[in-house]
């Protein structure tokens, strides 16, 4: 089902996939997993909800956002 994984889709639905926390992540659940998909995108989810939602991008916006990320562009958020 990863191929066809789409927004607001349950997290818990996609099929396949290995979901990985950073190993930032500080213990209390509180973090953001990520997983592949085919095709190179990428879902992302709320460890504390995995079955709520995943946003889902493509490989293009996944690629976008990993770069920006690298670079600092998002550092704002936590700084």
């Amino acid at each position: 089902m990863s191929q066809a994984a789409q927004n607001g889709v349950r997290a818990s639905a996609i099929e396949g996939v290995v979901w990985v926390k950073s190993r930032h992540s500080n213990g209390d659940g509180s973090c953001v997993e990520v997983a592949s998909l085919d095709g190179g995108g990428m879902a992302v989810r709320n460890s504390r909800f995995p079955d709520g939602p995943a946003l889902v991008f493509t490989a293009r916006e996944a690629e976008a956002f990993l770069s920006g990320m690298h670079e600092g562009e998002f550092d704002f958020i936590v700084g």
